[in-house]
């Protein structure tokens, strides 16, 4: 009977090795950033840090473009990009809210900046006296086929205001952060890098990624459950 148990014991530790030989392999893959965005890699890889356990490298994909709640839309992106990648995925969604228009551009920034630039957002508050806004980032994590998506979110209050500052970065010259002078723009890369809503998304991946690898780490088999069976 003992020996039989001890069998079970060396067969569960057996599986729990082999597990994570396949998450080990699975981790050695780079984590695929859905964007054609060079900087926005970049700033990506500048907040989650040297420490962080996976290579993060960015493609550029047409993915359809989703209609409806944020989160849905993260999702069903996600999906699609493991689809085509097979592989662990990592993709962005950010929305800026505009209070006095009831939430709106939202997820819709994206093309209203293509059409109007900053100074068309600026304008659009024009005949509101309420120029406050919420930037909000969502990044969806997917590590293959099958698996769930996990979502990170990060939130910055702020008001649009007249663009300043380099116009090389998407809507950044028009937001400016609350207790802050300078608009995302203006302000020094390191600065913005730990209050962007954006910095408080990663750092939330950056934990979720830290404990994974923590958890996997294999453990020693303890020494009564080893033996040699034939």
């Amino acid at each position: 009977m003992i020996a039989v148990e001890t069998e079970m014991v060396m067969l569960s530790h057996l599986f729990v090795r082999r597990r994570l030989v396949n998450s080990a392999a699975m981790s050695n893959k780079p984590i695929v950033f859905v964007t054609g965005n060079s900087k926005k890699l970049e700033e990506v890889v500048a907040i989650i840090g040297e420490s962080f356990p996976h290579k993060i490298v960015n493609r550029k994909m047409d993915l359809p473009e989703y209609q409806g709640e944020m989160d849905d839309i993260c999702i069903n992106k996600c999906k699609e990009a493991v689809r085509i990648v097979k592989g662990p995925v990592l993709i962005e969604d950010t929305c800026l809210c505009f209070n006095a228009l009831g939430g709106l551009p939202g997820p819709y920034i994206k093309w209203f900046l293509d059409k109007l630039g900053p100074d068309g957002l600026y304008k659009l508050l024009a005949g509101w006296e309420d120029k406050s806004a919420s930037a909000i980032c969502t990044f969806a994590y997917c590590p293959g086929e099958g698996q769930e998506v996990k979502l990170f979110r990060g939130r910055t209050e702020g008001t649009i205001v007249e663009p300043r500052g380099p116009r090389d970065f998407g809507w950044d010259p028009c937001f400016q952060p609350c207790a802050h002078e300078c608009t995302y723009a203006e302000l020094p890369k390191k600065t913005k890098n730990q209050i962007s809503h954006r910095s408080m998304a990663l750092q939330e991946l950056r934990k979720y990624f830290v404990l994974e690898s923590a958890s996997e780490a294999p453990k020693e088999v303890p020494e009564e459950s080893r033996g040699n069976f034939s």
